[in-house]
């Protein structure tokens, strides 16, 4: 005759639907009803870079963005995007971004234009100032393959670019004309935002050959493979996933209180921490489970 399960064996075999359906609804709550929670900002990596581009030596800084993320990598890398723009636009740091991959067109355009329509609409109601394409920032679209860019633009940033995404000569936009641009000798830093090793390459090759500083936006997954190019100073500063994401919008709404775009990544947090917490709490339920049923059958073999 068939032994009847324990309340704890029974506890071990729930169907694991049932589990799948409650990590659900504890990560989709949050996102309808989001709540507030403290983020402490790392000085190390988020901090570091948010100062450094705060405090770009030039009365006009010039700020690179390689947007290289992806739709999968969009929770974590596009509102590093967003707050990098946003922080460069109240700074009056001039903005050129560009893609080394074709996927990354769409995300990158999306942002530029979001952040635009923020200060723009801010200013229509008399806050803040008017950004204008072509004088406070440019969209630089795509050349194959990566290397040609990250090489070419410490040369001559008209031969890898001579036209803009929307096909508009680069080389008569006050932006260039303006400030000068002709490669990375005229710009500040550059701000790599990737899920791969990219960062890696800009400090291989832009880095090592042309003098200029790189930092960083990256998948917290891989944020380890990073903090060794912290501790050299190759990297300036490093945002890691959606927590640096959100370190960064915190520090802009600090600095720049009039600063009322959505903050995305402060958003996702709450939903990704109650979806950590409740892992965490099944994870200790089923250990615990666990061996309170081999405490049960020890018994029983006596």
């Amino acid at each position: 005759m068939q032994e009847e399960k324990t309340v704890w064996q029974k506890m071990m075999s729930v169907d694991r639907r049932i589990i799948y359906l409650m990590v659900a609804v504890v990560m989709i709550v949050p996102i309808i009803f989001p709540f507030d929670q403290p983020v402490r900002v790392a000085e190390r990596t988020t901090g570091a870079m948010f100062q450094a581009i705060d405090n770009f030596p030039n009365e006009n800084g010039v700020f690179l963005i390689s947007a290289d993320l992806n739709p999968q990598d969009q929770p974590e890398l596009y509102p590093m995007l967003v707050s990098w723009i946003r922080h460069c636009f109240h700074r009056d740091i001039k903005v050129l971004v560009l893609c080394l991959f074709p996927a990354s067109l769409g995300l990158a355009e999306q942002a530029l234009n979001q952040v635009a329509t923020e200060f723009n609409n801010r200013a229509a109601r008399g806050v803040g100032r008017r950004v204008v394409y072509g004088e406070d920032f440019v969209f630089l679209g795509w050349t194959p393959p990566p290397i040609v860019p990250i090489l070419g633009l410490g040369e001559n940033i008209f031969d890898v670019f001579p036209r803009d995404f929307y096909g508009d000569d680069l080389r008569t936009m006050p932006i260039m004309v303006d400030n000068r641009i002709r490669n990375y000798r005229n710009m500040d830093m550059i701000g790599s935002l990737s899920a791969s090793s990219t960062p890696i390459t800009y400090i291989a090759f832009a880095q090592a050959r042309f003098g200029i500083r790189v930092t960083a936006g990256i998948t917290a997954v891989s944020a380890a493979d990073f903090y060794p190019y912290i501790d050299s100073g190759q990297l300036t500063g490093m945002l890691e996933g959606m927590k640096g994401a959100a370190e960064y919008e915190q520090l802009i709404a600090e600095y720049f209180p009039h600063d009322d775009g959505r903050r995305m990544a402060t958003e996702g947090m709450s939903s990704q921490s109650a979806t950590h917490i409740a892992i965490i709490i099944m994870i200790l339920i089923g250990n615990f489970c666990y061996f309170m049923q081999r405490r049960v059958e020890n018994r029983r073999s006596v």
